[in-house]
């Protein structure tokens, strides 16, 4: 059995993976959903479903009643077809070494090796074929959102001027739990009035103590965040939506807030924990440097003999700036006496970092060699230097962003969906468009 913590790490790719499906059950098999010019078919629901019990093994009360569960799972495998189907049409391709590298990543979360991460897989009776082909399909979900965020947010420094001045930011982080009943694009009266009547239920039971969050999220929820029991993990506050980021600043841990309604729904919001906003102090370094290039007119001879002189020259008590502004064939900075200025350590990579950790202010570096010739480096100062405004900034950029780009991509979802043909052939229900 894969262990909880890969569990969770695959669960989005075990919710669409179906094993090899016997002879016996193709025979068998109907189509339970057509998507476009796609089709889902009873057996990949049923191997689907089958994953997530398995997930759930122990816990299977936290799961909602069967035929909620086959809606939720066939939306969600649904919504997979949609995006990839568009993703597709958009030119998205996903290579075998983006697959090989996100698949690696996976198991290193988990430390294991690809090899040890298979074996897992396979042991839970899973195709690993198959869960290679889910990973490219979820990975073109991720490159068509980028595309569709990045198309449709900006976000502009007057905005963020206005985050960072704005006595209404509330600063740290906070850790998420969601619940959505969602509503279909124009909605009519009596779809909101319902929807609001099951929300309302829902945090009824909720706060009775009937049930808790997470497990009304995996019975309850249409997010697709919802059989992770709504976790939306950490978000700092400028980064939630505007439509909530008002109420969850002024919410407490363990608060659920009151029904929020949106255009794709009616919304519930628990606050599971929160932490303090830590101050950023970094060490900067004044950095100069020497570069001597190799190229068709000077060998490497030639540039290693260039530079050991000049290197010998500020040994010898010569100006570092004056002898740079001499010999040095990096244009950008050479009439600058080599001057790179102030810089963190990472700025340029291991090549300078390694030396300048080891320099102390005013040492030189020992000849360095790089594809582009012979370089050497001064350590002219170092500092402490708060960052902690710069990288708010920053973050606040990021945020702004994040939380533009949910709204973007969630209107982009409710679009797509009403304008795709869907028919769903579950028992008892036969749905179009």
């Amino acid at each position: 059995m894969l262990s909880r913590l890969l569990a969770a790490s695959l669960l989005p790719l075990l919710l669409v993976c179906a094993s090899v499906v016997r002879a016996e059950t193709q025979a068998l098999d109907r189509i339970i959903a057509i998507v476009e010019d796609d089709v889902i078919l009873a057996s990949e629901l049923d191997e689907a479903i089958t994953n997530i019990r398995a997930q759930f093994r122990g816990n299977e009360t936290q799961l909602p009643p069967d035929e909620v569960l086959r809606k939720q799972v066939l939306e969600r495998m649904t919504m997979t077809r949609l995006q990839v189907q568009r993703a597709e049409s958009a030119g998205v391709q996903i290579t075998d070494t983006e697959i090989d590298q996100a698949l690696a990543q996976i198991a290193a979360n988990n430390g294991l090796t690809l090899p040890q991460m298979r074996t897992a897989i396979e042991r839970d009776g899973l195709d690993f074929g198959e869960f290679r082909d889910n990973m490219r399909d979820e990975l073109m979900v991720q490159r068509l959102r980028k595309r569709i965020v990045e198309s449709r947010v900006n976000i502009s420094e007057a905005e963020v001027d206005r985050a960072m001045a704005s006595d209404d930011i509330k600063r740290g982080e906070v850790r998420l739990g969601h619940i959505l009943v969602a509503l279909p694009e124009g909605a009519t009266a009596e779809q909101v009035e319902t929807g609001r009547g099951k929300i309302e239920g829902i945090r009824k039971v909720i706060d009775e103590g009937k049930i808790d969050f997470n497990a009304a999220a995996i019975r309850f929820s249409d997010a697709p965040q919802a059989l992770e029991g709504g976790e939306l993990g950490w978000r700092r506050y400028d980064q939630i939506p505007e439509s909530f980021s008002n109420l969850v600043a002024g919410m407490k841990v363990g608060e659920v807030s009151p029904p929020l309604r949106t255009a794709s729904g009616f919304h519930l919001l628990k606050v599971l924990e929160t932490r303090e906003e830590t101050q950023i102090v970094v060490t900067e370094y004044q950095v100069s440097h020497i570069v001597v290039e190799i190229t068709d007119l000077v060998s490497e001879d030639q540039a290693k003999r260039k530079i050991e002189a000049a290197r010998q020259r500020v040994v010898d008590g010569d100006d570092f700036a004056a002898v740079a502004r001499e010999v040095s064939d990096d244009k950008t900075t050479a009439n600058l006496g080599g001057s790179l200025g102030w810089i963190q350590i990472d700025r340029y990579g291991s090549f300078y970092a390694e030396p300048l950790a080891n320099l102390l202010n005013g040492q030189v570096s020992e000849i360095l060699r790089s594809d582009r010739g012979f370089h050497m480096i001064q350590r002219v100062d170092s500092r402490e230097t708060d960052r902690t405004i710069d990288v708010a900034r920053s973050q606040v950029r990021e945020n702004l962003f994040q939380g533009k780009a949910e709204e973007a991509y969630d209107a982009f979802l409710r679009q797509l969906r009403s304008e795709s043909f869907v028919e769903t052939r579950l028992e008892g229900e036969s749905t179009g468009p």
